[in-house]
């Protein structure tokens, strides 16, 4: 059987072409090693310069923020230094009036007190210069009073002596001319009773000296008894003399008893004068002493509103440094309140920049409460309500929208923050899905022919768990105001 020529050649070709396979697969598989070596090293530049562009740009834009923060954290505390060196301005000319206006009124109140007290001590010397003159006239008139019933009473008791005298000395002589006459007539008669009774004793021997002595005895009587009446009648005169002499000493001794009741009266007139003059005088004395007991408690009293106005002054001091105080601590709680709003309505100004459409033309969501459940509520507020929580609750009615938007902001906030967490974790995801990549590539052919690692992992991932949903612009645009407002740069999420 004869061999064909070109039988032999057939396997030397066959490995020619599996030498020329494989070393042209060698040549490919470095050149692929070579070129994943080189595109990995260029990626890893391109992170590498990245990374560094990015952290400069961070920390740029971070400097320029910074900066501007300072730039704006100076002009405030520059505008709060020159408020409060202005309102420490106005409240020490605010202090500086009180305390000029003060001292002034002190100074009105002490010339007040020292016209005062200057004219009190001019109208009690008046007073006392009063009481000294009227005192003295009074004691000039109860003198010249008493120097005239003196006087008049020395000339009636002159006069009435006088009169007792001559009236006393008529009187002796009548009656001693009276004695004088009736010794006399006695005289007379007991001589003729005796010269009688001699011629009766010498005639009583016979009848006839009997009548003798009979008739001489009628005739004795006879004589006796025209005697005794021509007595009688010259005695008559003398008797209604001495009837008008006694009537006039019964009568002068009537007003010597009158004129001494007038005596006795001037007297006691004279000691209630006196006793009226000593209490005067008392009642002077009194007066004087509670004049100058007014004085020294007009003084007290004046001391006491010296202590009164001073005390006064320390508490207006005090009350003025508490008021400031409290002025001071006020208008910082106020400024406090005032940059608090404005931040309320910076934030609500940034807010409403970032609103969607929707949210401008329908700022409040519907409510979800059926009509009936609506009713229900409505008569539960209009119901008076007993409990304090309730009433509390009521007061807070006009808050409801605010409320919802509140709400609404919170449960944005809630899916932002959800979708921030998906997204980190897709990011994580991805990132650890590329490394798996570079890892993979760099491998060799035996590495190659393997199941696919990023493959399966991305066919595990995809079966394993939902992809999540892409977030909303409007949350995005929450995200960033968010960032914006907590003093960090912008960063939107990207994937790698």
């Amino acid at each position: 059987m004869a061999v064909p020529r070109g039988a032999p050649m057939a396997p030397a070709a066959a490995e020619g072409e599996l030498l020329l396979l494989q070393k042209q697969a060698l040549a490919e598989e470095e050149a692929a090693k070579a070129k994943q070596n080189l595109l990995a090293r260029f990626l890893q530049v391109k992170l590498t310069h990245e990374e560094q562009s990015s952290m400069w740009g961070l920390h740029r834009v971070r400097t320029l923020w910074r900066s501007v923060q300072r730039k704006t954290k100076d002009q405030e505390l520059r505008q709060d230094v020159e408020i409060l060196s202005q309102t420490f301005s106005r409240v020490m000319d605010c202090k500086d009036g009180v305390i000029e206006m003060l001292v002034t009124d002190l100074k009105d109140a002490e010339e007040q007190q020292n016209r005062a007290l200057r004219s009190h001590l001019h109208l009690t010397d008046q007073l006392l210069h009063l009481q000294r003159c009227r005192l003295g006239y009074l004691e000039e008139g109860f003198n010249a009073q008493v120097d005239a019933l003196k006087a008049e009473f020395e000339a009636e008791r002159r006069t009435i002596l006088k009169q007792q005298e001559w009236e006393s000395c008529c009187l002796k002589d009548m009656a001693l001319a009276s004695e004088q006459n009736h010794a006399r007539n006695d005289h007379e008669a007991l001589l003729n009773f005796q010269s009688a009774r001699d011629d009766i004793k010498n005639q009583a021997g016979g009848t006839k000296d009997r009548l003798q002595l009979g008739a001489r005895l009628e005739a004795l009587w006879d004589q006796i008894q025209k005697a005794r009446r021509s007595y009688n009648q010259a005695t008559e005169r003398k008797k209604v003399e001495f009837e008008e002499l006694k009537k006039k000493c019964e009568k002068s001794s009537r007003e010597i008893d009158t004129q001494a009741e007038k005596l006795q009266k001037l007297q006691e007139m004279v000691a209630t004068t006196k006793s009226q003059i000593a209490a005067h005088l008392q009642e002077s004395e009194k007066q004087s002493q509670l004049l100058r007991d007014d004085k020294e408690l007009a003084l007290q009293k004046l001391q006491k509103l010296r202590a009164q106005v001073n005390q006064a002054g320390i508490t207006a001091h005090t009350n003025l440094v508490t008021l400031t105080c409290q002025c001071s601590a006020t208008l910082k709680v106020l400024q406090q309140l005032v940059e608090k709003a404005q931040r309320i309505l910076r934030l609500a100004e940034m807010c409403r920049r970032l609103e969607t459409e929707e949210e401008k033309v329908l700022p409040f969501y519907p409510s979800s409460l059926a009509e009936w459940e609506q009713e229900k509520a409505l008569r539960v507020l209009e119901e008076i309500p007993d409990e304090p929580l309730a009433q509390a609750m009521k007061d807070y009615v006009g808050l409801e929208r605010f409320w919802q938007r509140f709400n609404k902001a919170k449960l944005e906030e809630k899916a932002l923050e959800k979708a921030r967490e998906d997204l980190a974790n897709r990011n994580q995801d991805l990132r650890r899905l590329l490394q798996q990549y570079l890892a993979g590539a760099a491998t060799n052919q035996k590495v190659v022919k393997d199941p696919q690692p990023l493959l399966t992992i991305k066919q595990n991932n995809w079966l394993g768990t939902a992809p999540p949903a892409p977030p909303r612009t409007s949350a995005l645009h929450h995200l960033q105001g968010e960032h914006s407002l907590s003093g960090g740069p912008t960063e939107t999420p990207r994937a790698p």
